[in-house]
């Protein structure tokens, strides 16, 4: 499986965005799939993660209520919304398997400025 994350960029504290995330490969509907950041300095985080059929998300405090996720089987891609995002969002962004199910990514950048 390979995995390709779009959508980031600079946006101000309040603003949205959507990222995407497309794997090739047959096994991206089987997995329970989810989204981590990696912040400057910091570890890699899950924030949001989903069931394999889609009908179950479950996200980290820092961001319930704000984030959406996503996927759409038949087209093997998954999505973050964030919604009134804030500073402390900033990081950089990869989707993965939960747990991961290949190597990672290179990941799309989310800077929220204040």
């Amino acid at each position: 499986v390979q995995l390709v994350e779009s959508g980031g960029g600079l946006v101000q504290a309040g603003g949205s965005l959507r990222l995407s995330c497309a794997a090739s490969g047959s096994t991206f509907s089987i997995n329970r799939m989810g989204w981590y950041r990696q912040a400057p300095g910091k570890q890699r985080e899950l924030v949001a993660s989903i069931s394999s059929g889609g009908a179950i998300g479950n996200y980290a405090d820092s961001v319930k209520g704000r984030f959406t996720i996503s996927r759409d089987n038949a087209k093997n891609t998954m999505f973050l919304q964030m919604n009134s995002l804030k500073p402390e969002d900033t990081a950089v962004y990869y989707c993965n398997g939960l747990p991961p199910i290949t190597g990672w990514g290179k990941g799309t950048l989310v800077t929220v400025s204040s």
